[in-house]
């Protein structure tokens, strides 16, 4: 299999992009939204093994009938993934946004007539 060849033109004009001010800034918005999501995330999810390991009193406390509060958690974690993944949708549409302003500005760069 060989590599993609890309024309000069095509690396220059991704290296501009890369170094615009608004490609930095989508890079940014979306690093201020994954990082903590994915923290948060990883702490939850390592949280219900961490707690069944240190805490089996509290986590096998019957909450209703059988169901205890480790699963209680555990499917908790459903509906945490769902809810992250909801939020990314909603911050999705406004990187979105920022990209078709890059491609804007590449297409007709100011003062291009």
């Amino acid at each position: 299999m060989h590599p993609i060849n890309t024309s000069k033109f095509e690396r220059e004009e991704w290296d501009r992009i890369a170094a615009s001010q608004q490609f930095k800034d989508l890079l940014s918005l979306k690093k201020m939204f994954i990082i903590p999501a994915l923290v948060f995330f990883s702490a939850y999810y390592f949280a219900l093994p961490i707690l069944i390991g240190h805490a089996p009193k509290l986590m096998s406390t019957r909450l209703l009938g059988t169901v205890t509060v480790g699963y209680v958690f555990a499917l908790s974690q459903f509906v945490m993934g769902w809810l992250i993944a909801w939020l990314y949708l909603k911050a999705s549409a406004r990187f979105d946004a920022l990209t078709k302003d890059i491609l804007r500005e590449i297409e007709h760069p100011p003062g291009e007539h």
